[in-house]
């Protein structure tokens, strides 16, 4: 049953579901942070391509605006959030192992990025997460 977008209580309430829509709201907000520290770092000093620079740039901000809609669908309790999600966290994956390797790893931040996707990924496939996901609206309704 919807009421205003939402699910039933129950779903909205599950304390895995409220986990796995702060984890996506978290990555979400660290992306933000990321955008913002490339645009100063570009104000700052000139980069060796601009083109790049921006297209990077751009690609997060896009990036972070996808993740903060999966969030607030997450709690909405749509079905395609589970699929969008886990594409998010592969590509999250590949990029943690990136953090690892090369004359500037920071093998830190790679660790964290592994332990925020593999977290979400098992929160996705959590018995109250593919319930409260897994009703599809009738067609016509949106």
């Amino acid at each position: 049953m919807q009421i205003n977008g939402f699910v039933g209580d129950e779903a909205v309430r599950h304390p895995l579901l409220r986990a796995l829509a702060v984890l996506v709201f978290a990555e979400c907000a660290a992306l933000c942070a990321a955008t913002l520290y490339l645009v100063v770092e570009i104000l700052a000093s000139p980069p060796a391509s601009y083109p790049s620079a921006l297209a990077l740039t751009v690609l997060v901000a896009i990036a972070a605006i996808w993740l903060g809609f999966i969030a607030a669908n997450v709690l909405r309790g749509r079905a395609w959030v589970r699929g969008a999600a886990l594409t998010w966290q592969v590509l999250q994956l590949v990029i943690a192992v990136g953090c690892f390797q090369g004359l500037l790893a920071t093998p830190l931040v790679g660790a964290l990025l592994i332990a925020v996707a593999v977290a979400v990924i098992v929160l996705l496939f959590t018995r109250p997460v593919v319930a409260a996901t897994s009703e599809r609206e009738p067609r016509g309704q949106s």
